[in-house]
C-alpha cells in the first residue's frame, strides 16, 4: 500500500513539474492576433454577443449539414451488393439529391457573391 501511494506521489510531483515547465516556455501572448481576429462565423469576438446571425451563414450552414448527411448515407451504398430493389432506391435517393442541389441552385443559395 505504502508503494502506491508513493507512486501517486511520485506521478503528482512528475505532473506538476511538466505543468510549471510549460506555463514558463510557452510564448503564448494576452492579446494574440489571430485570437482575438473573428472566426469562419464573421462575429467580432469583441463586440456584444447578441449581434444577430447573418443568414446566408446559416443557409449555407444549413446547405452544408443536409448535404453532409446524405454523403453519410450514400457511402455505404458503395459496397451494397446491387439488386433491383437496391438500384431503384439507390437511384431514387440520388434523383431526391439532385431536386433538392437544382432547387438550392434556382433560389440562389449556392451561389457565393453576395
Amino acid at each position: 500500500m505504502m508503494i502506491i501511494g508513493l507512486i501517486w506521489a511520485l506521478l503528482l510531483l512528475v505532473v506538476m513539474i511538466m505543468m510549471s515547465l510549460s506555463i514558463l516556455i510557452n510564448k503564448k501572448t494576452f492579446m494574440d492576433r489571430e485570437k482575438s481576429s473573428p472566426f469562419e462565423c464573421g462575429f467580432d469576438p469583441q463586440n456584444s454577443s447578441r449581434m444577430p446571425l447573418s443568414m446566408r451563414f446559416f443557409i449555407i450552414t444549413l446547405i452544408f449539414l443536409i448535404f453532409d448527411v446524405e454523403i453519410t448515407l450514400l457511402l455505404p451504398l458503395v459496397y451494397m451488393p446491387i439488386s433491383f430493389t437496391s438500384g431503384v432506391s439507390i437511384s431514387l435517393f440520388i434523383v431526391i439529391l439532385l431536386v433538392g442541389v437544382f432547387y438550392e441552385w434556382k433560389e440562389g443559395a449556392l451561389s457565393w457573391v453576395n
